[in-house]
């Protein structure tokens, strides 16, 4: 995958997006929102190591993995 390097450890490595306790996370469909408000179309979502990973498509369909600050659904990596 190129362009995969740099952004691809925020949530790969077992790393969290954020510390913030989950009580301040955003539900799941939000994540999705805002996730999609930016192109992409999600296609699963799900919570793990206090990230979101979101597998989506991308705006010329290519697959993309995204890891997303369940706090405010910024995308802080992506495979």
């Amino acid at each position: 995958m190129l362009g995969a390097g740099a952004t691809a450890n925020a949530g790969s490595l077992g790393k969290p997006c954020t510390s913030a306790p989950e009580a301040q996370w955003l539900p799941m469909q939000q994540l999705q929102a805002k996730v999609e408000a930016q192109g992409y179309k999600v296609q699963k979502a799900k919570l793990k190591n206090a990230c979101g990973e979101l597998y989506t498509l991308d705006q010329n369909g290519n697959r993309v993995e995204l890891f997303v600050d369940p706090t405010n659904g910024q995308i802080i990596g992506q495979m």
